[in-house]
């Protein structure tokens, strides 16, 4: 199976952590979405990353059917396989993809428009949904237990993200249990340093 990605995306760094964690292989290509390459838009009509490429099979697109993909494909090893535990998981996952959505589209407000027409209001909206994010992921941590899961890959390539992009917010200061949160997750995935956002 091949990935199409960007090192800097943050779906696409969730989705290689997780098939790092499961042992599952796969080859990775960088692609420029930017340019709308045939490979990327003929597999994933969106023009979006991550796409997965599989041998004698359609493609599979966006980060939440591959992480699902990769779910099925291990016997169920990434997320919770009772149902109270795997709704945890797959929530954490959405709040954290939504956040990265509104880091995505901070953005591209900054990227696609002159800076004398960058609309701050919309920025300082989008970031305030992340502030919030992080405020109530910092009062209610995800349980580690003794197995990482989906969950818990969105959380860190977030956090990877947050600090590749937006590292002058500083998300650290008045969050001490997020931030001991992400050391220990980097602790018991010795892989994070390799496969996070922008690595």
């Amino acid at each position: 199976m091949k990935l199409l990605y960007s090192p800097a995306s943050p779906y696409a760094a969730k989705v290689r952590m997780a098939a790092r964690h499961l042992d599952i292989d796969l080859e990775v290509e960088t692609v420029e979405t930017a340019s709308n390459p045939p490979l990327l838009s003929e597999n994933n009509p969106l023009g979006k990353i991550p796409t997965l490429l599989r041998k004698n099979d359609t493609p599979v697109y966006d980060s939440v059917a591959i992480m699902h993909y990769l779910d099925r494909l291990s016997g169920g090893l990434l997320y919770p396989r009772k149902e109270p535990k795997r709704t945890d998981a797959e929530v954490l996952e959405a709040l954290c993809d939504g956040m990265m959505d509104s880091l995505l589209a901070i953005i591209n407000e900054r990227r696609s428009r002159p800076e004398d027409r960058v609309h701050q209001p919309w920025i300082d909206k989008q970031w305030g949904k992340v502030a919030c994010g992080l405020d109530h992921l910092n009062g209610n941590l995800p349980k580690t237990g003794k197995k990482l899961n989906g969950g818990h890959f969105a959380l860190a390539a977030l956090l990877s993200y947050i600090d590749l992009r937006f590292g002058e917010k500083d998300w650290r200061n008045g969050r001490p249990e997020l931030a001991q949160w992400l050391k220990e997750f980097s602790g018991r995935f010795a892989a994070f340093e390799e496969l996070k956002a922008g690595a």
